[in-house]
C-alpha cells in the first residue's frame, strides 16, 4: 500500500496539482492520500478578516479558525481533489478523522502554549484500521483532510504529517506499506537557499546530528519524527521528494529525493 502526503504548496498550484493527480491515480493496487492546505486556508481566512496566528511554525486554532479549516480542508480541497481523481478514473472517497471513526483524537493539552482546538492522536492502536480496510478493500481509495475528531462531536485541527505517518503504521500489519512524503522540494536539503543539496539517506544518527549542526529545523523535524516513528512501527519504507517525483518515490526507481531508514545503510 501506497500512503502519499501532499503538501500546501502544491495543493495552491493547480498545474502541479492536476500533474501529481496523474501520476498519483495511475499507482498500482491500494492507496491513501493525505493532504494539507495551509497556505489556502490562511489567505481565505484572511478574507474573512481572520488572522493566521502561529507558534514555532505550528497554526493555533481558536473557534473561528476552526470553521475556516474545516470548510477549507474538508470541503473545498478535500472535494475538489476527490473530484479530480474521479475525473481520472480512480474512485477515491474523501475523509476526515471523524468519518468511519477513523481517527479519534484528543485536544492538545495546554501547557506554556494554547494551542485550541488541536489534536494529538494517541497512537496506532486508535485507527479504526479495520473500516480503512474495508474501504480499500472496495477498490475506494480513502482522501484524507487534516481534521480529527474528539469523539464528543468536536472536530479537532491536526498535523497532516502526524495522520499520514498514523495511517500507515495502523495499516502496516494488513499491508507492506510504503509512506511517500511530496512537497514542494527535492527532498531534505543540506542548504535550504540550495534546491539541488538533497541528502540522500538519512538514519537516526544522521538525524542526531543534522538537528544539533541546525540543518534540520522548524517544520522539517516533525516531518522526520513522524517519518522515523513509523519505520518503527511496522511501515517498510519512507521516501521524501518534490511531487514531480511521485512515480520514482513510489517505485524506488531513479529516485533522487531522501529515504529514510532507522540504521545506515
Amino acid at each position: 500500500m501506497y500512503i502519499i502526503k501532499i503538501g500546501g504548496n502544491v495543493l495552491d498550484n493547480p498545474v502541479r496539482l492536476q500533474r501529481f493527480l496523474i501520476d498519483f491515480a495511475q499507482l498500482p493496487g491500494p492507496k491513501i492520500l493525505v493532504h494539507g492546505g495551509g497556505k489556502i486556508a490562511s489567505t481565505i481566512g484572511l478574507q474573512l478578516g481572520i488572522e493566521p496566528q502561529y507558534v514555532e511554525g505550528r497554526r493555533l486554532t481558536d473557534a473561528e479558525t476552526l470553521k475556516l479549516v474545516t470548510m477549507v480542508y474538508a470541503g473545498l480541497i478535500n472535494k475538489n481533489v476527490v473530484a479530480q481523481l474521479q475525473a481520472l478514473g480512480c474512485n477515491a472517497i474523501g475523509m476526515t478523522g471523524a468519518d468511519a471513526n477513523a481517527i479519534p483524537a484528543t485536544k492538545r493539552p495546554v501547557k506554556t502554549i494554547d494551542y485550541g482546538f488541536v489534536g494529538d492522536v494517541a497512537g496506532p492502536e486508535t485507527i479504526n484500521a479495520a473500516a480503512i480496510h474495508a474501504l480499500v478493500q472496495a477498490g475506494l481509495t480513502p482522501v484524507f483532510a487534516p481534521l480529527t475528531h474528539d469523539g464528543q462531536g468536536g472536530l479537532l485541527n491536526t498535523n497532516a504529517d502526524t495522520i499520514a505517518s498514523v495511517l500507515a503504521t495502523a495499516l502496516a500489519p494488513h499491508f507492506a506499506v510504503k509512506l511517500v512524503y511530496c512537497f514542494e522540494k527535492k527532498g531534505v536539503l543540506a542548504d535550504a537557499d540550495n534546491d539541488d543539496s538533497v541528502i540522500a539517506h538519512i538514519d537516526l544518527d544522521r538525524y542526531s546530528a543534522l538537528k544539533t549542526e541546525g540543518v534540520v529545523k522548524d517544520g522539517m523535524i516533525p516531518k522526520l519524527d513522524n517519518a522515523f516513528a513509523a519505520l518503527q512501527n511496522g511501515v517498510s519504507a519512507v521516501l521524501i521528494g518534490e511531487a514531480e517525483a511521485l512515480p520514482s518515490l513510489a517505485t524506488g526507481s531513479g529516485f533522487t529525493g531522501t529515504t529514510i531508514s532507522l540504521k545506515h545503510g
